[in-house]
């Protein structure tokens, strides 16, 4: 036997030191490995207790280890695992007619993830607009600072220069505009242009709501060129902003939606929602992905959806968010010289750091998790909070005394 491959490896000791030894290093994680979790509480290898606010960044909205979705999973599991897309399935199916039944859509496409998810609604996007009105049409807009994804499409859409240095030459026709800026829009769409994408809330730019105005600005303009109107909520749908979807919100319909992150609740999975006149320029053979709408990850997604598009479970995710915001916004009052005002909506919070402050965000949450609360970051300038929906409000209590707690000893370093 290799020695490689000898009896035990799924018990060997490891560290986060092993990270460093053998895994390709495109993330720094954080000194501490989580171990086990419930709800929003997680323990790490040494036994240590910390509060999660960062809910797998805004993945596991209805906490770890969630007991409706472990049994479901479980059933699910001792049925049916995997049988490819030469064959259908029942979960797929009770998910698109879930999805459909509570959005504008009228067919969904599923896949692994979020970038997967956009990558699909650009292709289907410029698919529509070459059959429609010619290969001319093939222009895409987004945003600056915005993330839709990481392959090399969907970052090249995405307005981040670090995250496409070195990966040139990047896909062609795609422009960018200023988020909120209606002029910059104006300017940039034209005829020729096939899909504009755009995140209801920017979530990695630094958790920066859209204004109304700019999204009906882009919805008229779309209408009026052709263009289709993607919304990646892979970040704020499924609940996270008070809605199903953060497009009830505002009172703007995409033509197409994207979602994924809290649509597992951590198992992977990413759809593509749109309508029926769109959906029929995939044709087969078109598009497909061997994983994606598969038993497993279906089941699991139909729970969550279940579970999150109650009216009563929504209003407790906007009263949740009220009292967060609360907190933040008294300790931003309290603490001038760390903290500006807090933004975002629903429970997607962002709070900038002060002038003075500013580049410091990620030191702040390492004070933080050093006290027991897990927090996240939106570029280095801002702490980003995104606990699961199911958050009580004593441990929204314990949150705000661990900030104020990692506050104080922050400023004395």
């Amino acid at each position: 036997m290799n020695a490689k491959l000898e009896s035990g490896v799924t018990t060997r000791p490891v560290t986060r030191q092993t990270f460093d030894e053998v895994l390709v290093p495109t993330y720094a994680p954080a000194a501490m490995v989580p171990v086990r979790a419930a709800g929003l509480d997680v323990w790490d290898q040494d036994g240590k207790h910390y509060l999660d606010f960062t809910s797998g960044i805004a993945v596991s909205s209805l906490g770890h280890c969630n007991p409706v979705l472990v049994d479901a999973m479980t059933r699910q599991i001792n049925t049916l695992w995997h049988l490819g897309n030469g064959y259908t399935n029942e979960p797929v199916l009770r998910l698109a007619s879930a999805l459909t039944e509570a959005t504008f859509a009228d067919r969904a496409f599923f896949c692994n993830s979020g970038a997967e998810a956009n990558e699909a609604a650009l292709k289907l996007a410029r698919k529509y607009a070459h059959t429609k009105f010619g290969s001319h049409k093939s222009r895409i807009v987004s945003c600056y600072s915005s993330f839709h994804g990481r392959t090399l499409f969907t970052v090249s859409v995405g307005g981040q220069s670090k995250y496409t240095e070195g990966f040139e030459p990047l896909p062609p026709e795609i422009n960018h505009i200023n988020y909120n800026d209606i002029e910059s829009a104006r300017a940039a769409i034209k005829d020729d242009v096939a899909a504009v994408i755009v995140e209801p809330i920017q979530g990695e730019g630094g958790v920066i709501p859209g204004d109304v105005a700019f999204l009906k600005a882009l919805r008229e303009l779309c209408d009026q060129t052709g263009a289709l109107l993607v919304f990646d909520e892979v970040q704020s749908g499924v609940g996270r902003t008070g809605a199903l979807y953060d497009y009830m919100n505002v009172g703007v319909t995409p033509d197409i939606l994207t979602s994924a992150k809290a649509l597992g609740n951590g198992y992977p999975i990413g759809a593509m929602l749109t309508t029926e006149e769109i959906a029929q320029h995939f044709n087969v053979g078109s598009h497909g992905t061997t994983y994606g709408g598969n038993p497993l990850a279906t089941t699991v997604a139909l729970n969550v959806v279940e579970q999150i598009n109650q009216p009563a479970f929504l209003a407790r995710v906007r009263e949740a968010s009220a009292k967060v915001f609360a907190n933040l916004e008294k300790l931003a009052a309290d603490y001038p010289q760390l903290f500006a005002k807090p933004r975002g909506k629903g429970l997607l919070i962002g709070l900038p750091m002060a002038d003075g402050t500013k580049g410091k965000a990620k030191d702040y949450t390492k004070v933080a998790e050093k006290l027991g609360l897990m927090l996240l970051i939106a570029g280095p300038d801002v702490v980003r909070l995104a606990p699961a929906l199911i958050v009580s409000d004593e441990q929204i209590a314990e949150a705000d005394r661990i900030m104020r707690a990692a506050a104080d000893e922050f400023a004395a370093a």
